[in-house]
């Protein structure tokens, strides 16, 4: 059974980073396309970030030159480094890993406040 736990969610003020993980189990994701959505109160869910098997990038534009994902196939884990954060920013974090099925973790909480 494919099981997606996401960690790293917090608390941080404005300005502040916050790394988040997502670790696989249960199979094999090399190649699988590995992706951040997020979802704000009363929104609906939105891409942050996707990195493909071979390592190419795309971000939301709201995030370009402010987050930055990364991957670790030998861990099947995807990474999320967020640097300065902004309240915007706040919502529930979700991962996802996509090749013919589609997986999700069941999200973690980001607030950005001071």
């Amino acid at each position: 059974q494919v099981q997606l736990v996401e960690s790293g969610g917090g608390l941080v003020q404005p300005g502040g980073s916050l790394r988040l993980s997502c670790a696989a189990s249960g199979g094999i994701f090399s190649n699988y396309l590995m992706g951040w959505y997020r979802q704000a109160p009363g929104k609906e869910r939105e891409l942050v970030a996707l990195i493909s098997s071979g390592g190419t990038t795309n971000y939301a534009d709201s995030v370009k030159g402010r987050f930055t994902i990364s991957r670790d196939n030998a861990e099947n884990t995807v990474y999320l480094q967020m640097n300065s954060l902004k309240p915007e920013d706040t919502a529930v974090y979700y991962c996802n890993f996509r090749l013919v099925l589609i997986y999700w973790g069941q999200g973690t909480q980001v607030t950005v406040s001071s």
